[in-house]
């Protein structure tokens, strides 16, 4: 038996539960609909049920072909829900784990039809302020575009805002997901338009290397690098392509492409990456790698750590429903000064040895024995050379002063 949200509407089947709320299958007036259910603590939260109410009229005013819909807002008791329509597809996180990485067309592809749904948003005045794979869905029946990729829509829109109330998040938590935040939000400036071309450009490379620009390790050391690391070029990608994506991560929201100018340019690109294969970059951390440098050095079994959305309490598995929307603390000094983990991932060729690997490390420690070695050669020269110029002295006969301490001798 279903579950009545409102007056209008049926959830009859759960289809994913997310850290703001549970998603479901459900009826409405007008046919099938998504219905996102917030959490029970945050519908009885009057600010925020406040804060819904007055982003009613934006959130439905947003219609864009690249953008789910937001149909209805409801407020009924205990129950606080978006009702949206229904996406026949899956999310674009599904896809990347399944493949591992795009083909440059189809990537393009869909973030260009993404970039024209913030265009639209931003336009409106919208901030969609959490831009990620999993919030992006793919209309599995709706007609191929370039690289045979799906139709690309923007899910989500306004849930970071109103959970983004000041008194839930204060000066010590930013909202959003560590390896798509600008470095802007990261230094506790207002979020605006900016923020989003950033993530979307942090999709893109994820999408091209299989792998975020500046992920893994403590979330802390995440954000350190948003902020002071530079992004590390993709082998294998046209030039103006790259150019883009380092235009659009700049660490100066000012530096960035509008949405609407991005679409445009990236759509430019397509026609040089037709038929390009996905990039051949090793993932760091990926089992070829690892393989590589246990063969070349065994070392002890490390836990294989999953690239992509960085789990903020250790352990924690990501909801099913890839809905990770979070909210987390602001890092201390000391995380912010980085460490072991605190240096950018290098994207190299495939077989290449990463960084701090075994095959890494052998090569450096090899490279070190040398250089004492030549240090060592050059100190022994040195001191036979001084020998050499001590005995020469001795022989050539002294001066009045080299001798003048010499015992007498006899008579």
């Amino acid at each position: 038996m279903g579950r009545k949200i409102g007056s209008r509407y049926t959830a009859n089947q759960i289809l994913g539960r997310g850290s703001a709320g549970t998603v479901w299958l459900g009826e409405g007036p007008e046919g099938p609909v998504a219905i996102k259910l917030l959490r029970e603590d945050l519908s009885s939260d009057q600010e925020l049920v406040s804060r819904f109410v007055q982003e009613r009229t934006a959130l439905l005013g947003l219609d864009h072909p690249n953008v789910v819909s937001v149909r209805d807002l409801v407020v009924d008791g205990n129950d606080l829900a978006l009702v949206m329509d229904l996406v026949r597809g899956t999310d674009l996180r599904t896809r990347l784990d399944r493949e591992r990485r795009m083909a440059p067309e189809a990537a393009v592809a869909i973030v260009a039809d993404v970039a024209d749904g913030l265009a639209a948003a931003h336009a409106a005045g919208i901030v969609h302020r959490d831009v990620k794979p999993e919030n992006v869905l793919l209309d599995m029946q709706g007609p191929l575009g370039p690289g045979g990729a799906h139709p690309a829509l923007l899910t989500d829109f306004g849930v970071a805002k109103l959970i983004d109330s000041p008194r839930r998040t204060r000066a010590t938590k930013i909202i959003g997901t560590p390896d798509y935040l600008a470095p802007e939000i990261v230094e506790g400036l207002p979020p605006r338009a900016a923020v989003d071309i950033y993530a979307l450009a942090t999709v893109l490379y994820e999408l091209l290397a299989g792998f975020t620009p500046f992920g893994g390790g403590h979330p802390g050391a995440v954000l350190r690098r948003h902020v002071t690391e530079t992004v590390v070029p993709l082998p294998g990608i046209p030039e103006e392509l790259w150019q883009l994506l380092v235009q659009c991560l700049a660490k100066a929201p000012a530096s960035r492409l509008r949405a609407s100018e991005l679409a445009a340019r990236l759509r430019e690109q397509l026609p040089l990456l037709v038929g390009m294969p996905p990039l051949d970059v090793d993932e760091p951390g990926s089992e070829a790698a690892e393989a590589l440098e246990e063969e070349a050095a065994p070392v002890a079994p490390r836990e294989r750590v999953r690239r992509g959305a960085v789990p903020l309490v250790p352990g924690a598995k990501p909801d099913s429903n890839r809905d990770t929307h979070t909210s987390m603390r602001v890092p201390g000094p000391d995380e912010l000064a980085g460490g072991a983990r605190g240096t950018a991932r290098v994207p190299r060729a495939s077989g290449a040895p990463r960084p701090g690997s075994a095959r890494n490390r052998a090569s450096v420690a090899r490279r070190r024995r040398i250089t004492l070695s030549a240090a060592a050669v050059a100190l022994i020269a040195a001191v036979g050379v001084g020998t050499w110029a001590a005995t020469s002295g001795d022989d050539g006969g002294g001066t009045p002063s080299d001798t003048k301490n010499s015992a007498p001798t006899s008579p």
